[in-house]
């Protein structure tokens, strides 16, 4: 086994291997097979044990990716370490809706990405049951849609190749404390069972944000002389609080404050995956799994309602204040409320709601709720076969299958006020709900009661060609047909404003690699393949510009989209320098055609999903690893990225100084700004720099440092990069600054079954940022509310304050684990 660098095992900080591990084989499918030997992939393929996850001390798989494989790096945009953006080379695996996504993820063959958007909950994935994970780069067909910039391979363990028992505990910094138990085992008749379970929890580190993470894991399965059947269940309760960005002068202020709250996610969810190999021989292996799935989220997030920033909402006229009386509230101002002797606002809020009139401009805030039931099942099957064919030796993989789906969505708002600690108070009467009956020319409806159905039929084949034992040539491809029905609850029988529709989507994406081991030491692979991704339901609903739709909050009508299509072409080198030295260098080019993104409408979260042209995602990767020493590990990785949109494009760009009405001489209102070929996409660095050391300084200590630096970037709201803050309409520039974060740990063994060991994230306590927005600022510098802060413009309008928000990582982190195992 080697250290971080690639290609190696990704291990890093995280250990020093005694000796160099054996011919690995990569699963080059979703499901199992023969598989091919890493060395013989036409890619820059990296993988990881579970062994190394658990050296990392990693809390769970999304931190463990993000330290320890090339190209990585995190958004924390929902603030909550267990819902991070995982971006690979410039594509995105997201838990929020409205994200771009281009990752696909697997485990044990079974599709994570989610009906409903192709989001990715990484807090549902037990890391203590990992036996393995595998990068694979790329727009690889044959691991589906959504495969635009790689797919993510998860395996995990089972009773014959991880027996014996393990607990393990933690506690640290933040209110952090943790169990986890694990037991493998086999009979003599072949039976083999495994069982994981782990319990978290977490006061988070920013205000009111705990989080508690409750996973299960079970496998069983029987071993008949060539066939080995297994039953695995996955279950997990989450309950996760993630507040989101903070405005750039509030976060300077204090670090751990919050913009607005609650922010909370609660998901439920079960697996059942039954799945069978059978090996025929010693050339053909058969391989095939049928699933079931059941995903539950509720959200309840308490906004600022950034159209109530231009309005009068201090004092309560004769009207409001004659509805406030007979309601029988009492305290309300008779005259004089204004922003300097009311800092938080609420009569008008509460008498709009009462009367049913403007509560959508007279409220500063929104409690939006969502529900979303998802349920999955299909099957799938597979060949595996190697032989000898014409001459010429082949490793040949076919396949098939069928994945259905049914997802329920439900969402409402109901209007309020900010209190001063940050909380989020409903209103009650005739208005309180967003649903479009307020007697107001600005009334919205946010209410979406939508059901969806999907089916995706998929073939797929590959055959690697064995030119002599120098040249192998990798041909490959998959058709995939989807289709998805929208049923819309609350509008049925189409037309303008009704989610009803019915859409078909089919593809044949094909792939090309070839490998030539020009010396031992030395091979050199060239691939070029092709992926695509189907809108999902919520794009599909949300694709109007007319009526744009705030997410994850309300969708209108639906002008039909394309499919993305993404080309990749990569190269490079790969090899040894020395007995203990690997390395590679290689190149990569990604054009998505069509490519889905979320544009925004306005400031308030508004917005549509439409096809952008095309986007480009290329860049230059460089690894470096080994043991100079046999006590020592060292491992360099180097990532140039280079992330453009490669289409003009008019979007909206209210918080950006350089939109069309702050050029007419109008700052602070509603404009549009010019994206140009060559713009950078936001939140993507152009650097991505890995280090890592461990050093074993006796054979029961393992001392280990590793270091990730990640260039600026562009922040979302500033697509055409051309904001320029002034310090009154806008605060904050339009980039987040890079960073870099330096981790510490330290592992005691005083004997096999006993180990000790501490962990400080962040060592050097750095304040920074993982992304940012350009948005409407509700509070001013004192941390009030203020509405109407700054003055009437030239056509009678109410200019609003806009600035910067940015993503906090987290600070300084520390926690001590014990953990003890058993035969």
């Amino acid at each position: 086994m080697q250290c971080l660098g690639l290609p190696a095992h990704a291990q890093g900080v995280l250990a020093v291997a005694a000796v160099q591990a054996p011919v690995e084989i990569i699963g080059t499918s979703p499901l199992p097979g023969l598989g091919l030997p890493k060395d013989l992939v036409p890619a820059n393929v990296q993988t990881a044990s579970g062994a190394d996850i658990e050296r990392s001390h990693a809390l769970d798989l999304a931190s463990f990716l993000n330290r320890a494989l090339g190209s990585v790096h995190i958004n924390e945009l929902q603030n909550n370490g267990f819902q991070p953006e995982i971006n690979y080379r410039g594509f995105t695996a997201s838990p929020l809706l409205g994200t771009p996504q281009g990752l696909s993820v697997y485990v044990d063959g079974v599709r994570m990405n989610q009906p409903f958007g192709d989001v990715v909950s990484w807090d549902l994935m037990p890391r203590g049951a990992i036996a393995s994970v595998a990068l694979m780069p790329g727009s690889n067909p044959l691991f589906g849609l959504n495969t635009l910039g790689g797919a993510l391979a998860v395996h995990t363990k089972d009773g014959r190749r991880h027996p014996g028992t393990a607990v393990q505990a933690i506690a640290g910094d933040h209110g952090r404390s943790g169990l986890s138990v694990e037991h493998g085992g086999r009979s003599a008749d072949d039976s083999h069972w495994y069982l994981a379970a782990n319990r978290l929890h977490d006061e988070g580190w920013r205000a009111a944000s705990p989080s508690d993470l409750s996973q299960l894991f079970g496998k069983a399965g029987h071993h008949f002389g060539d066939t080995d059947l297994w039953l695995s269940i996955a279950l997990a309760e989450n309950d996760l609080s993630g507040h989101g960005l903070q405005e750039q002068g509030a976060m300077r202020r204090d670090r751990f404050s919050i913009y607005t709250r609650p922010d909370a996610t609660v998901n439920r969810s079960v697996l059942l995956n039954l799945a069978a190999t059978r090996q025929v021989g010693d050339a053909v292996e058969l391989s095939g799994n049928v699933y079931y799935r059941r995903l539950r989220t509720r959200s309840f997030n308490g906004d600022a309602n950034d159209g109530a920033l231009d309005q009068s909402v201090y004092q309560p006229n004769a009207a409001e204040r004659a509805a406030l009386a007979a309601a029988g509230y009492s305290g309300y101002p008779a005259s004089g409320a204004t922003a300097a002797n009311t800092p938080f606002p609420r009569w008008r809020c509460i008498a709009n709601a009462l009367l049913n009139d403007e509560p959508n401009e007279k409220c500063n805030a929104l409690l939006n709720h969502t529900q979303t039931h998802q349920t999955q099942a299909g099957f799938a099957g597979q060949l595996s076969a190697r032989g000898r064919w014409a001459g010429v030796d082949h490793r040949l993989v076919a396949g098939a299958a069928l994945d259905l789906s049914r997802v329920a969505f439900a969402q409402s708002a109901q209007f309020g006020f900010i209190n001063p600690d940050r909380t989020v108070t409903p209103v009650e009467g005739p208005g309180a709900l967003a649903d479009g009956t307020q007697n107001s020319e600005n009334a919205f409806d946010s209410r979406v009661d939508l059901r969806s159905r999907t089916r995706t039929a998929s073939l797929y084949a590959s055959d690697t060609i064995a030119f002599g034992e120098r040249t192998h040539l990798t041909l490959s491809g998959r058709y995939n047909r989807h289709a998805i029905t929208n049923i819309d609850r609350l509008q049925p029988g189409g037309g303008s404003g009704s989610l009803d529709g019915d859409y078909r989507y089919s593809r044949f994406n094909p792939a090309i690699g070839l490998r030539f081991a020009h010396s031992p030491t030395v091979t050199v692979y060239a691939s070029a393949n092709q992926g695509s991704r189907a809108p999902t339901a919520v794009e599909l609903g949300c694709a109007d510009p007319a009526t744009p739709c705030r997410l994850p909050n309300a969708f209108a009508g639906d002008p039909p989209l394309q499919q993305v299509v993404t080309t990749t072409a990569e190269a490079g080198m790969r090899g040894t320098a020395a007995p203990r030295l690997t390395w590679n260098v290689g190149v990569f080019r990604s054009d998505n055609r069509n490519d889905l993104l979320f544009v925004s409408d306005n400031a308030n979260g508004f917005g549509y999903f439409k096809n952008f042209g095309r986007t480009r995602r290329q860049g230059l990767e460089f690894g470096l690893s080994g043991q100079p020493l046999r006590s020592l590990s060292v491992g360099v990785q180097l990532t140039l990225l280079d992330a453009t949109f490669r289409t003009a494009e008019r979007v909206g760009g209210a918080g950006n100084s350089s939109n069309d009405n702050a050029v007419a001489g109008l700052p602070g209102v509603e404009g549009r700004i010019e994206i140009r070929p060559g713009d950078r996409i936001p939140l993507m660095p152009d650097r991505i720099l890995k280090l890592d050391l461990s050093w074993l300084p006796t054979p029961a200590w393992t001392l280990g440092v590793d270091v990730t630096a990640i260039s600026a970037s562009t922040a979302r709201g500033n697509e055409n990069g051309q904001h320029q803050p002034d310090g009154r309409f806008y605060t904050g520039d339009g980039r987040s600054p890079g960073y870099a974060v330096l981790n510490l740990g330290a592992e005691y063994r005083p004997s096999p079954r006993w180990k000790v060991f501490v962990q400080l994230n962040n060592a050097l306590d750095q304040r920074y940022s993982t992304g940012a927005q350009l948005g409407a600022n509700a509070f001013d510098a004192a941390g009030n509310y203020s509405a109407r802060a700054l003055p009437r413009n030239a056509q009678g309008d109410y200019p609003v304050a806009r600035s910067a928000f940015y993503a906090p990582g987290a600070p300084r982190s520390g926690w001590l684990g014990v953990r003890r195992s058993f035969d």
